[in-house]
């Protein structure tokens, strides 16, 4: 499938080495070499590791003199015990390096495995608060090349992963600057495959990350330019993406706002992630798919909050309606057009837990960074909103 595209085709390093343009999975074992590592372990997700495009990673890894193999018992949202099981392969295996290949769930089990192959401390010590990443043995963490197959997360730059701890029915995140990848390749014709729904529901993952930065109140002007012009590719090129799976460019260019959304969230994220969070924990529900319910009952509760910036961020998307309510109506009418439901009810998630995830919601770390601090009371409320479908 791969064709020329040279406009699409640049090298960056900011905030890791990207490499963006289709075609460009062909480099992989360069990168994997110059990473140090001679025994990869790829780990990908059990869905897309039967997919020829695993198969071919890893056949140009072995035709290129790297010994590598296959990781795939993750579950859509992550454990601690997918991360134990994965760094019990990577030890067995001898392994010196991970290739993170897949949508989120993939990628953040990779970084996690990285993270902990080398430790010998437990996952949940490293979770991000205060400084607990200096319990880590930061030169014992492999090093990683991220090769996301989906536009919605980011992980491919960040340094973090979020992980499901299953006995205390929390998401946790786990953080070390070092799990930051070496090298990342952006090829979207890694993504052509990806069904609608999928592409609809990552892409306005993409947009969260880079909404809920752009709404943060902590100062990081360059997050906030980021995040900007991440809503404004998400504008352009979802609805494309979603019409037609085989557009490479539109691909490319989510692909490219998946990347700045989780570059931007170093400014901080908010109430739709506090909430996504327990809800994906206790539920197994999709999380781009949350965030894309839960955002304009978010953004209306924050609109006291908000209202100057969107209507700001309006006025550079040129919509029609340079204001907060034409903003709101713009993400209702995208949602609608690529097929989102308008309440969580319609994806089953059930009521009568609200006053429950409430209480998460407000210790979740997503909810410092919201624009206005929310009660546990209030984030029910959202909650009961985002549920009925009530605006």
């Amino acid at each position: 499938m791969t064709a020329d595209y040279p406009s699409l085709h640049a090298n960056w390093n900011y905030p890791t080495a990207i490499k963006a343009g289709p075609g460009r999975i062909a480099e992989l074992p360069a990168l994997c070499a110059a990473q140090g590592m001679r025994r990869p372990l790829l780990v990908t997700d059990p869905g897309l590791a039967p997919q020829p495009m695993v198969g071919l990673a890893l056949q140009g890894c072995h035709e290129a003199g790297l010994e590598g193999a296959l990781f795939s018992a993750i579950k859509s949202n992550p454990t601690g015990g997918n991360v134990e099981d994965g760094v019990r392969a990577y030890r067995q295996g001898g392994h010196d390096g991970v290739i993170a290949f897949g949508g989120g769930s993939a990628l953040d089990a990779a970084k996690a495995i990285a993270l902990l192959a080398g430790q010998s401390r437990p996952l949940w010590d490293f979770e991000d608060i205060g400084e607990n990443y200096l319990r880590a043995d930061a030169a014992a963490i492999a090093p990683v090349v991220a090769v996301p197959t989906t536009a919605g997360t980011g992980s491919e730059v960040g340094r973090a992963s979020v992980i499901t701890d299953e006995q205390a029915h929390v998401k946790r995140i786990i953080f070390h600057p070092r799990m930051l990848p070496g090298a990342v390749i952006l090829d979207a014709e890694l993504c052509a495959g990806l069904p609608a729904m999928l592409t609809a529901a990552t892409g306005m993952d993409a947009l969260s990350h880079n909404l809920e930065a752009l709404c943060s109140p902590m100062h990081h002007p360059m997050a906030h330019g980021i995040a900007i012009e991440g809503i404004r590719l998400v504008q352009r090129y979802l609805p494309d993406a979603v019409r037609d799976g085989s557009d490479i460019e539109a691909r490319h260019h989510m692909l490219v706002a998946s990347s700045m959304g989780a570059t931007a969230f170093q400014k901080g994220l908010g109430a739709m992630h506090a909430l996504a969070h327990p809800l994906g924990a206790l539920y197994d529900a999709h999380h781009g798919m949350l965030n894309a319910i839960l955002m304009p009952y978010v953004l209306k509760a924050n609109r006291a909050a908000i209202e100057h910036r969107i209507a700001a961020l309006a006025r550079y998307m040129d919509l029609p309606a340079a204001s907060f309510d034409g903003f709101l109506q713009w993400v209702l009418d995208l949602r609608a057009s690529i097929g989102i439901p308008h309440s969580l009810a319609e994806i089953g998630i059930p009521a009568g837990r609200c006053a429950e995830i409430g209480v998460m919601a407000a210790a979740d770390g997503s909810a410092a960074t919201n624009p206005i601090p929310y009660s546990p009371e209030q984030y029910a409320h959202i909650l009961e909103h985002a549920l009925a479908g009530t605006l």
